[in-house]
């Protein structure tokens, strides 16, 4: 019972440790950033702490076993680990605090950037998560020597332990990823689990404390039993774990390609690993006897099986396409799509995978030779083992990816794995047969010499975006692939940071490059120059100063060039963290005014947020061109602190740019983002560049007002006018079309409560969920008590106020065009303002027919929903008519929804809809109930505008 009971409380344990190294590794990233060098060193400190807790307790193991024994008493092993464990459990409560000390020390070092500041904090972070890696080192060879009565089950005992603290982390993976993090947050998991370890730690104290008369007591020698050639078992399992760590680096690259890097993708890879070494650590303690040649053959089987995965990894984006499909995008599909992504992973790497998690207790079963010593062997071996584990962290996590991709990586790996096979085959076998497997290293290093390169064109396909099933989608990975002849890969590369390529592809009738990062589209030259661009010209318009500025992310260098082109620019420095795109930055030069070799652009390749942290330099314009917040570590570049740290690096009057999207996410995403941008800038605007592009605007405080004197000044300035014209913005209007929220209006906003923060990292849950619907998000609704704030702060109605209260002919058709040419829904608010006040506008109607040609605007400039929104702008449209409930309700959806500052609602004319329905004597008391309701939702709706504005106006009056 105590056995059992212990091998249960490991399952605790382990989940404990995996759901730690998950937390620790966010919480470093505040420190060391989310680079490749940090990922790694702090992966690397991790493991180093296991491998010297393996070798330590193992000593230590062995002598309280050797102490007991000499002196007649039972040893005290599980009391032993039951106070390790409950000390991992109280380090967990400390280390928040031990954290804000680290932080604290670090911001003392010069802010230089240099190796020197990245290797002190790389030495506080060994200080923060060393202490506990190592005592979660004591596991292994503790419960090992604890559990085992004899060298009979020695084996079995030490499989158990060693497979259900590895099923622990297999839970441990999928609880963090998919819950623990986002609901709790880093010091809510820490505190959780903390908690987890003192419990079981007071369970292994209660059952040390009874654990007496059980405890084999055997003459044990002082000094430990010298190992026949014990160096090359330890070289067998450091090569075992260097392999497989880099397998499964692969592999999570991989699922980055052909899922998605989500960390939904990253926990599930990393589940199926653990799981599966779990599986075959629990095979080896079902085995009744284990012949010599047991471990030989399953090193070699899992040699010829990874061998013979090969070639089909690189259709992984093929397949991975078709489960997608059969999932599609409905929201209830979402648990349900990743148990089949967990299975099929499972049944890809499910064998592989067991056969190398029986390998250290198939080397331990060999090595056991004397009871007192079973902690110790088990203890050595494993620390060998991680110390593989390590090497595979630093080489084939990081260093290798400076020379080889990841087909490569995964040829070292299995020439790893080979190697041990070799080894062990000549440490175990007969004589006889031990030049016939050492014969068998040629063949292996020839097939793996021999297989071709993964194609990049397959692997870079970004074919996880797509969510329903295409013409050739199951017609097999041939057919499916030939539909990207057109498109050429003109580079590639897997860098330390990101897998990274930069593809040819058609567009229209032309063609257009495009850089591609971990299967994603980040920019492409014909389809989003003018997002690019608009987020440099548009903070050198507002902005006080125009002299230095800060951007993070390359890309294809678009907003490079646009900054560096300005006449009044001295300085742009750009932060970019992967080697890859910035070796690729040559291919944009004719495309982007040669940026990458202009001398006021300085390329640093670096993460962000420690270049911003760390910069002594100051800026007039930061600009952020993050991928999408659902992959993998950009979520840092949506968090509070980064935005904090981007605004402290500005000069009064300086102005903060970041792109977000709204196409694959949702409104609880975008609202997240609002609010995590409006809790840090005192003043924040939403511009658009493209349709689905938005830019948020942040300005840093105690400088001069950007108002519409200084865009217009800024605007006709030759430099300036010429990147406007390049995104085809050729006058005033155009350019003031692209307002969508007004300075100022969304503080005042119903945004979301929750903000996302370092320690609180929710946004990449709810932005990977949302993509994976694939839906559309958009802003909160604008009409409210102070919607009178945007329509006086509006630029475009401000411009219309100097023309008298309202646009000339010209002005007027050039905004509406530019409006109807980007964004549907405000081109019918424009629109049926427009026919509001001249019903028989040529002009107008022309626009509606000509923007009804859009196959995707025809949902919202349909007759009926102009009819409606023209009701929203006079109020005499429902004076003489009956109005039932239904439309009354509509109406008020439609007010609240469509709100657009340049076009303001008149709010009259929504109460004269309700009034109109209250003379209904069926529905007057339902009416008046909606009348209310409305009231209640967008404020005092009686409310006038204000003065200086004219009533009923909106942005142009009926002039055309």
């Amino acid at each position: 019972m105590v056995r059992a009971l212990a091998l249960v409380l490991t399952i605790v344990t382990g989940a404990s440790g995996l759901v730690y190294e998950i937390t620790w590794q966010k919480y470093l990233a505040t420190l060391l950033g989310s680079h490749g060098e940090a990922t790694a060193a702090v992966l690397a400190i991790f493991l180093g702490g296991l491998s010297l807790g393996y070798l330590l307790f193992g000593s230590l193991t062995r002598r309280l076993y050797v102490a007991a024994a000499s002196s007649g008493r039972p040893p005290r092993l599980l009391l032993a680990y039951g106070i390790v464990e409950a000390s991992i459990g109280f380090y967990a409560f400390a280390f928040p605090a031990l954290f804000s000390v680290a932080q604290s020390i670090s911001g003392w070092l010069p802010a230089d950037g240099s190796a020197f500041a990245f290797l002190f904090d790389v030495l506080l972070a060994a200080l923060l998560i060393g202490p506990p890696s190592v005592l979660m080192g004591g596991t292994i060879p503790i419960l090992t020597q604890a559990l085992a009565r004899d060298l009979s089950d020695a084996t079995r005992f030490h499989a158990l332990v060693y497979a259900l603290n590895t099923l622990g982390a297999f839970i441990g993976a999928l609880a963090a990823g998919f819950w623990l993090i986002p609901t709790l947050g880093l010091i809510g998991v820490l505190e959780t689990v903390g908690w987890l370890n003192v419990f079981a730690g007071a369970s292994f104290v209660a059952l040390g404390l009874r654990r007496a008369a059980h405890s084999p007591l055997v003459e044990a020698s002082p000094q430990p039993a010298s190992i026949d050639r014990f160096g090359i078992y330890a070289l067998v399992a450091l090569l075992v774990g260097f392999g497989m760590m880099t397998i499964q680096t692969v592999f999570i690259r991989l699922g980055g390609l052909s899922l998605g890097s989500s960390h939904f993708t990253f926990a599930m890879v990393v589940a199926v690993f653990v799981l599966c070494i779990a599986l075959g650590s629990i095979t080896v303690s079902a085995l009744r006897r284990i012949p010599p040649v047991v471990i030989v053959a399953n090193l070699w089987m899992l040699v010829a099986l990874l061998t013979l995965l090969y070639p089909f990894l690189g259709d992984g984006p093929y397949w991975a396409h078709v489960l997608r499909s059969l999932f599609r995008d409905h929201p209830a599909a979402f648990y349900p799509y990743y148990a089949n992504v967990f299975a099929s992973l499972l049944a890809v790497l499910g064998i592989p995978v067991m056969l190398s998690g029986a390998v250290l207790p198939l080397l331990f079963h060999h090595l056991r030779g004397h009871v007192g010593d079973l902690g110790a062997v088990a203890g050595r071996l494993y620390s060998w083992s991680t110390a593989g584990s390590l090497l595979g962290a630093l080489l084939g996590g990081y260093l290798l990816f400076y020379w080889l991709n990841l087909d490569a990586i995964y040829r070292v790996a299995v020439a790893s794995l080979a190697a041990a096979a070799v080894a062990v085959s000549l440490l175990i076998l007969p004589a006889r047969r031990r030049v016939w497997a050492a014969a068998l290293i040629v063949p292996a290093v020839v097939s793996l010499l021999s297989l071709p390169s993964w194609d990049p064109k397959r692997l870079y396909s970004g074919t996880f975006r797509h969510r329903k099933p295409l013409e050739t989608t199951f017609a097999g990975s041939d057919a499916f692939f030939e539909q990207l002849e057109e498109i050429e890969v003109r580079f590639f590369d897997d860098d330390p940071a990101v897998s990274v390529a930069v593809i040819d592809h058609p567009f229209e009738s032309t063609r257009s490059l495009a850089i591609v990062t971990n299967g994603k589209p980040d920019g492409s030259i014909r389809i989003d120059y003018v997002t690019m661009a608009m987020g440099a010209l548009l903070p050198a318009l507002l902005a006080e100063r125009v002299e230095r500025a800060f951007v993070i992310g390359y890309g294809t260098g678009v907003s490079v060039g646009e900054l560096a082109a300005i006449d009044s620019i001295e300085e742009v420095v750009v932060a970019e963290i992967s080697r890859g795109v910035i070796e690729a930055a040559p291919l944009f030069d004719p495309y982007n005014l040669q940026a990458s070799t202009n001398p006021k652009v300085t390329i640093v390749r670096t993460d962000a947020y420690r270049a911003l942290l760390r910069s002594r330099n100051t800026f007039d314009i930061i600009l952020s061109e993050p991928s999408n917040p659902w992959g993998t570590g950009i979520e840092m570049l949506y968090s509070r602190e980064f935005l904090e740290a981007a605004r402290n690096r500005l000069n009064p009057g300086g102005v903060y740019v970041q792109w977000f999207h709204i196409y694959e996410t949702d409104d609880q995403t975008v609202s997240t983002i609002l609010s995590t941008y409006e809790s840090v800038f005192d003043s924040v605007a939403v511009w658009n560049a493209l349709g689905s592009d938005y830019l948020l605007i942040g300005f840093a405080g105690d400088g001069e007002t950007a108002g519409l004197d200084r865009i217009a000044n800024r605007a006709r300035r030759p430099d300036i006018a010429e990147g406007l014209a390049r995104c085809g913005i050729d006058n005033l209007p155009e350019l003031l079309a692209h307002e969508l929220v007004p300075r100022g209006v969304l503080h005042t906003l119903e945004l979301s409560e929750q903000v996302h923060t370092l320690l609180h990292p929710i946004l990449s849950d709810q932005a990977a969920r949302a993509f994976f619907r694939g839906g559309s998000g958009g802003l909160p609704s604008r009409a409210h008590q102070h919607a009178e704030l945007g329509s006086s702060t509006s630029l475009i109605r401000e411009f219309a106020l100097h023309t008298g209260g309202k646009l000339t002919r010209r002005a007027h058709l050039r905004f509406a065009t530019e409006t109807c040419e980007h964004r549907s829904q405000e081109c019918s608010v424009v629109l049926a303002e427009w026919l509001a006040r001249d019903p028989d506008s040529e002009a107008g109607l022309r626009l509606l027919k000509n923007s009804r040609l859009r196959p995707e605007y025809r949902g919202v400039l349909n007759d009926a929903t102009i009819e409606s929104l023209m009701d929203l702008f006079d109020a005499s449209r429902a004076a003489e008519r009956t109005v039932s409930p239904a439309e009354s309700r509509q109406a008020t959806d439609l007010f609240s929804r469509f709100y657009h500052h340049a076009s303001p609602f008149d709010r009259g004319a929504l109460l004269a809809i309700w009034e109109a329905c209250a003379r209904n004597p069926e529905a007057e008391q339902e009416c008046r109930d909606g009348l209310e309701a409305t009231e209640r939702l967008l404020g005092n709706l009686r409310a006038e505008l204000p003065a200086s504005l004219p009533p009923k106006a909106g942005a142009f009056g009926s002039n055309l």
